[in-house]
């Protein structure tokens, strides 16, 4: 794995704990099997050496509940003890699949009770433990990251809450926009991109894409995302494009400006693969628009490429798109819930982010550096070269 070396050669700063909050079991127990098949690994080779070995035996998982009262009320419990731990908690705000009950009703969980029961564990806490991350995906109230008329700087908010209660490093994916972490100067907050997996789960799928300037270019579906294009397009060695969106601000629709038009901005698209980029798909009319207007200027193939698959609105309209021949693959991460109807399309690819987490919290507990790990651009150089050899390209 990355840093094992490194890894093998220094200590822990204190032992590890990793709380996945119900909303995120699945890809917790992932993560803890990784951290364990690592570590054993190591103690291993630190016996042959006769060396003591250094890690727990055994799970690093912390186990937690949030029970609920009649009345919608909860409380945070843990149930062993956390004192001295290097604790990493882990949350997906998005998880809409569990419910609780309120005066005999079940009411879907909302980002905001995710919040609550984050905030519930970590006083739970007490502050015993060494050091507290929360490794919070999709970033709670991310899309509202600034004031722009007299309104609410909700995620701007949570972050100071979260730090002002023990918190020390805040880890999420793909920020809306970075810029948040001004709200929280001296503590440690990092945005972490998912180009590799995105890149890695495609070459798995599709077995003839030409990673060139005259076959393949990438795509920002606005002038918020660019950086992000910019990124993949300048380790895939191609062109990009992006698109402006005009909105009409004198109406609001489900919470935002709507979209009147899309307007382009780059070099020809005609016959080649495109990569549309983008944080999120939240309702998918927006990627959808931006696909037709591409299919419209003679564009071959369509991937939809983004790190957070919400869905809103269900996976019928992407399923049209996909029957006329304007989206090929939808391509998104498992950092958030993930439904069978869309695990079933077979025009989906879903890129595993567990061993990912599994680095970054091994390699924080033993107090290294993790830049390494933030930017892919030599593991998707050297997947592209290899993907190229296997293809005679």
């Amino acid at each position: 794995m990355a840093n094992d070396k490194l890894l093998l050669n220094s200590r822990p700063v204190a032992p590890l704990g990793v709380v996945p909050l119900k909303s995120c079991e699945d890809i917790g127990k992932r993560v803890d099997n990784w951290l364990i098949s690592w570590r054993s690994e190591r103690d291993e080779e630190r016996t042959s050496k006769e060396e003591e070995p250094v890690y727990d035996n055994g799970s690093y998982l912390v186990e937690i509940d949030n029970p609920r009262f009649g009345s919608g009320e909860a409380k945070g419990e843990i149930k062993r003890t956390v004192r001295g731990l290097d604790l990493y908690l882990m949350v997906d705000i998005t998880n809409h699949s569990l419910f609780y009950d309120i005066y005999g009703e079940p009411n879907h969980m909302s980002p905001d009770d995710h919040f609550q029961d984050l905030k519930r564990i970590i006083a739970a806490v007490e502050g015993k433990a060494h050091r507290i991350t929360v490794i919070m995906p999709f970033l709670y109230e991310g899309r509202q990251h600034r004031r722009s008329a007299r309104e609410s700087l909700d995620c701007a908010l949570a972050l100071q809450e979260l730090v002002n209660m023990g918190v020390d490093n805040i880890i999420t994916f793909d920020a809306h926009d970075p810029r948040v972490q001004n709200a929280i100067p001296l503590h440690g907050f990092e945005t972490v991109k998912c180009t590799y997996q995105f890149i890695k789960g495609i070459c798995k799928y599709v077995d003839d894409i030409k990673f060139d300037n005259d076959h393949l270019m990438v795509i920002s579906p606005d002038e918020g995302g660019t950086q992000r294009a910019v990124y993949m397009a300048s380790v895939l060695g191609v062109d990009m494009g992006m698109f402006y969106k005009r909105r009409d601000y004198s109406k609001v629709v489900d919470g935002r400006n709507p979209i009147v038009a899309h307007e382009f901005i780059g070099a020809s698209v005609e016959g080649k693969d495109m990569f549309i980029v983008d944080d999120m798909i939240a309702s998918g009319e927006s990627m959808i628009d931006v696909a037709t207007e591409l299919k419209k200027r003679g564009a071959r193939r369509i991937f939809v490429i983004a790190t957070f698959g919400l869905f809103t609105k269900g996976m019928k309209v992407f399923d049209e798109a996909v029957e006329k021949g304007i989206i090929y693959k939808v391509v998104t991460t498992n950092l958030v819930y993930q439904s069978e109807e869309l695990l079933s399309r077979d025009y989906y690819i879903s890129c595993g982010m567990s061993k990912y987490i599994a680095y970054i919290i091994d390699t924080l507990n033993h107090d290294a550096s993790i830049s390494n790990l933030l930017d892919p651009f030599d593991r998707i150089n050297k997947l592209v070269t290899k993907y190229k050899e296997e293809h005679d390209q």
